[in-house]
């Protein structure tokens, strides 16, 4: 595609530090950049695949923050980890043999429906700060949950973040702290595994996905200490919030 007006590249870099704040936060950065990256012509494929530099940057800078202050103890997910990268890797096999036209229409549902999910699915209050006992049950846990979200992140990635921390909550009785730790985490592991296979299919626009990952990790490193700084009370107003608007926005792109 032709070199971008400046004024576009200005817009894209404070969505891209928007995007980093609210997924460090709550998850769901993705909803608002691949809908960005479609509407300035990026072709779906290239639009994922340059979504993943971004979305890379912004959940290794949240990732970090988050081992820092001890919310995230990455022995203990090891099974998660492996599967996680086993299912971004068929994700984006998967998403490369999807024809373009059917990936332009069935995308904007995509990430409708991850924000729907958001809002509608309750969130389980937990104030539990230790992580639960290893055991067989726990360790299938993991392997069924990465590799199941590892590959939707893969496919279409939207939401990957918030599916983390509401399952993980559920799942293992954590508390929002220690799951948002967890989903920084697993969903880094799945963008930056996506990223190497969109890089070697070719559908990365580089320039793009690079200036968008530098205002990504700025608003990341930023959202990653209010939520650590404020705690649930800030970050679930924040969840519902952001995701109700952006569920409004993509439905009416997507059906008027």
């Amino acid at each position: 595609m032709d070199l971008l007006e400046p004024s576009v590249v200005i817009i894209l870099a404070l969505i891209a530090f928007v995007a980093g704040f609210i997924d460090a936060v709550a998850g769901g950065g993705g909803m608002l950049t691949v809908p960005t990256l479609l509407s300035i012509g990026l072709p779906p494929h290239m639009a994922l695949g340059t979504n993943k530099v971004a979305a890379t940057f912004a959940s290794s800078t949240a990732a970090w923050a988050y081992y820092r202050k001890r919310l995230f103890r990455p022995r203990y997910w090891g099974r998660a980890f492996a599967a996680t990268f086993i299912g971004a890797v068929l994700g984006a096999l998967v998403v490369d043999r999807i024809s373009t036209q059917w990936l332009e229409k069935v995308l904007p549902l995509i990430i409708l429906a991850a924000a729907l999910y958001t809002i509608l699915h309750k969130t389980p209050v937990n104030e539990k700060e230790t992580l639960p006992t290893q055991c067989k049950t726990l360790r299938y846990k993991q392997m069924l949950q990465g590799l199941s979200l590892g590959f939707y992140d893969g496919l279409a990635g939207p939401g990957t973040g918030a599916f983390w921390t509401v399952s993980s909550m559920a799942l293992y009785r954590l508390n929002i702290l220690l799951a948002s730790g967890l989903a920084k985490a697993m969903n880094f592991t799945s963008n930056f595994t996506a990223l190497g296979m969109f890089a070697v299919l070719g559908h990365i626009n580089w320039l793009i996905g690079l200036t968008m990952g530098v205002c990504l990790m700025a608003g990341a490193w930023v959202g990653a200490h209010s939520a650590i700084r404020f705690g649930a009370a800030f970050i679930r107003p924040v969840f519902v919030t952001v995701v109700s608007l952006l569920a409004i926005k993509l439905a009416y792109q997507a059906w008027f």
